[in-house]
């Protein structure tokens, strides 16, 4: 897992994991206000607003990513064998 910097015209999604470098926790956005450089995060139940420079994308390596889609069950395929 690696983390990029968030450059200037690159595109964050609500919904997307971002590492949040003050507190070293993973956090889930809410919005991205491009012109004023601002994102709104849910960072443990509560809603923070920080500058864009805070954060960093995740990036996921092609193992891991097909690691965590073959996990991705709902488990009623397991009881079914």
């Amino acid at each position: 897992m690696e983390y990029t910097d968030i450059k200037e015209g690159s595109k964050v999604f609500p919904g997307e994991y971002l590492y949040h470098i003050p507190s070293k926790d993973i956090v889930i956005c809410g919005s991205y206000d491009s012109e004023n450089d601002v994102l709104k995060a849910l960072y443990r139940g509560r809603l923070i607003r920080d500058n864009i420079k805070n954060f960093q994308k995740i990036k996921l390596s092609k193992e891991e990513q097909k690691n965590k889609r073959t996990k991705r069950t709902c488990g009623s395929c397991k009881r079914r064998r």
